[in-house]
């Protein structure tokens, strides 16, 4: 092992050592940080951030996630390469999006750059991107993959995903590319026609990027995360982003459609109000109590506080200058899912499999921490709506993802129904897609 590398290795051991000694330690469980009303304690603000590792281990043989009582998990797919993103096509086909971060040579430099990459690696979140989306096909229905395809390859940290009318788009970490699909087809041909650029760069900080389309599809909205945490990097790193952009698929017009959201990630349509919402991480470095993720409607032209406040009007001192007239606007996030929890992915359930308690509400993958100490997240949950709003604490889904020696076996990712009703969901560090059915296996509309 060369010189250089090895003193880089011992430093960073040596610096990890000491952030792990150094580490904040909650004061509130992570109920208290969930909910309409999270319990926001005052920030501590650490010049050592806290790092807590699970380190990324893999699942045993014949190893799985445990479900919630009434409900079974079984292997869908295995031997993905670090699937994180899911999307069901009409005819019933799942697409997987094999992907990682793209080079950003701009956030890793210096010491803490470095060090902060091999924290990443230790977390299972450094394999290079295999840059492909995979088809999956159950034909026969019974709950196992039949079929499995390359469906595209030769892409660019790819995302997020959604088929309007004809039209296959993807979400590369630089722009909105669209595919001619036609039904039934195990792999798309050609390379695509550029809709939309998408924040990138050398920095591209948070470089995953979602897509949904809207209800007639005559738009696209696409997430886009923050190129620092809390605009480090200049604010003028930070155009169109920590944002949801509207893209008009026709003439590749963008917008701004709502901002201030640090690093959104999933988003859906509420079935019953037909309104946007998306799940979004927040800032690090106040403590393994602050801030809380969150769940949230969004609204046209709204602004939720970031970089300048969080949970509506607490103002982050950490951000200079300051911007007020920004603060007094932002809107307070309808539902926190509690601190670190890396909320990513996000489904609502309008399908009859499972009982009909869990119609309209909200399936969210949990990434899990790396920040918090003890960790938090690290699982499916569900979050209940009545009348298009959240409607009480969430219910446990899928958990286990973390062993009794602080191991990560796996890290829930992008969720998605079935055709006939089952909760999916991509494990980044088993390289699997996990199956959720009632314990019964038959319709549940009581």
């Amino acid at each position: 092992m060369p010189r250089p590398y090895v003193l880089l290795w011992g430093l960073g051991i040596g610096f990890m050592l000491s952030l792990s000694a150094c580490a904040d330690t909650a004061k509130l469980s992570v109920q208290d940080g969930t909910g309409p009303n999270p319990v926001l304690p005052e920030p501590r603000h650490e010049r050592i951030p806290t790092v807590n590792i699970a380190p990324a281990k893999g699942w045993p043989a014949d190893g799985k996630p445990e479900a919630a009582s009434g409900m079974a998990v079984s292997l869908f797919a295995d031997k993905l390469d670090h699937p994180r993103w899911l999307y069901v096509l009409p005819n019933g086909d799942v697409l997987v999006a094999e992907t990682n971060a793209p080079p950003k040579p701009e956030d890793s430099k210096g010491i803490k750059g470095k060090v902060m990459g091999m924290v990443m690696k230790r977390a299972g979140a450094a394999t290079p991107s295999a840059n492909r989306i995979t088809l999956l096909r159950d034909a026969n229905g019974d709950g196992i993959v039949d079929t499995r395809t390359t469906f595209l390859e030769g892409l660019n940290s790819p995302f997020g995903m959604v088929l309007v009318g004809k039209d296959f788009y993807v979400a590369d970490t630089d722009a909105v590319v669209r595919f001619a699909y036609r039904e039934g087809a195990t792999k798309l041909e050609g390379p695509g026609v550029k809709v939309a650029d998408l924040p990138a760069g050398p920095i591209n900080h948070h470089w995953t990027k979602n897509i949904v389309a809207s209800r007639d599809g005559s738009k696209l909205y696409a997430t886009v995360g923050s190129n620092s945490n809390v605009a480090e990097n200049g604010i003028e790193n930070e155009a169109n982003r920590a944002a949801i952009l509207e893209i008009d698929p026709a003439s590749g017009k963008t917008r701004v459609f709502a901002s201030g959201l640090r690093n959104p990630n999933g988003m859906g349509w509420q079935p019953e109000s037909g309104v946007l919402w998306t799940v979004v991480n927040e800032r690090d470095e106040l403590g393994s109590d602050l801030v809380p993720d969150y769940l949230t409607s969004v609204k046209d032209g709204g602004f939720y506080g970031w970089p300048y406040s969080y949970y509506g009007r607490h103002v982050d001192e950490r951000v200079k200058p300051q911007r007020p007239d920004l603060v007094e606007k932002a809107i307070v996030p309808d539902y926190a899912l509690g601190p670190h929890v890396a909320a990513l992915g996000l489904t609502f359930y309008d399908a009859g499999l499972f009982p009909k308690k869990y119609r309209g509400g909200a399936f969210i993958g949990l990434h899990g921490s790396w920040n918090r100490k003890p960790h938090s997240g690290y699982k499916v949950i569900f979050v209940p709506f009545a009348n298009g709003k959240p409607s009480g604490m969430p219910e446990d889904i899928l958990t286990g993802f973390v062993n009794r020696n602080g191991d990560a076996l796996g890290r829930p990712v992008g969720v998605a129904v079935d055709r006939a009703g089952a909760l999916l969901v991509a494990d980044d560090v088993g390289n699997v897609v996990w199956r959720v059915t009632p314990a019964t296996g038959k319709t549940a509309n009581h």
